[in-house]
């Protein structure tokens, strides 16, 4: 019974509740759209080898050391001893250290020697010049601090001269303001019923009294009221005498 209740809850204001889907659903796509700006992502990656030396031999001790110097590498990567150098080299990327460390995000794939540098910004072209900058220094930069010399660039990111963004998704954002519109007016309409207390119809009585109906006196209109009345008319040419006996 409680559920057809709330059927008939939202029912009763069903165009309410989808007028202000539609309106918040075309509001947010209309916003992601035409308000939201375009984010890029461009990528670099760096490869861990054991060294530079073509001379010497790969095994899999090496290898796994490698591997397990990733984790330090990427801790190593976002400090200031390297975002540092990369913010002097590279005044024109007009970007700051913390800034630098806020942006540039690495990753790397389980058991692989491959690490992935990452960034994110509203101009392609100052993300791709910004992940390339800072492997470049981070491969100058790492022999001295870990006495190896055993990174290389494995591939740089690319200029694009119409990169697709990464952000925002304009169907997602619709869907979410879809979505979240749906449940607030859905909401709305039961709070608006669970206060609303007044006795409309007979169902109601019912409900509330727990008894059965036995009459219902209908709305009466300005129109029925003046149609009900009674009407007495007068003959102007009948003598006084007659007039007040009728």
């Amino acid at each position: 019974m409680e559920l057809k209740q709330y059927g008939k809850m939202i029912l009763k204001r069903i165009w309410y509740i989808l007028a202000f889907v539609l309106i918040a659903s075309v509001g947010s796509g209309f916003f992601s759209y035409y308000y939201v700006k375009p984010v890029y992502e461009a990528s670099s990656k760096i490869i861990v080898n054991k060294s530079n030396d073509v001379n010497d031999e790969l095994n899999v001790g090496s290898i796994d050391m490698n591997i397990r110097l990733i984790n330090t590498y990427k801790e190593i990567i976002l400090t200031p001893a390297i975002m540092d150098k990369v913010v002097a080299q590279y005044p024109d990327l007009k970007l700051s250290t913390e800034e630098l460390m806020r942006k540039i995000k690495v990753s790397s794939v389980n058991n692989t020697q491959v690490m992935t540098l990452i960034m994110q910004d509203t101009s392609y072209e100052r993300a791709a010049k910004t992940v390339n900058a800072v492997a470049e220094v981070f491969k100058a930069e790492i022999p001295p601090i870990m006495k190896v010399d055993n990174v290389t660039i494995l591939n740089e990111a690319k200029t694009i001269s119409n990169p697709s963004p990464v952000k925002p998704n304009h169907i997602l954002n619709t869907l979410i303001g879809l979505i979240v519109s749906l449940v607030l007016a859905t909401g709305v309409v039961f709070v608006i019923e669970y206060m609303d207390d007044t006795i409309r119809t007979e169902a109601d009585v019912e409900h509330v009294l727990q008894l059965p109906t036995l009459a219902v006196i209908m709305k009466a209109t300005k129109t029925d009221m003046n149609s009900s009345k009674p009407t007495s008319t007068i003959n102007r040419t009948d003598s006084p005498a007659v007039a007040a006996n009728q």
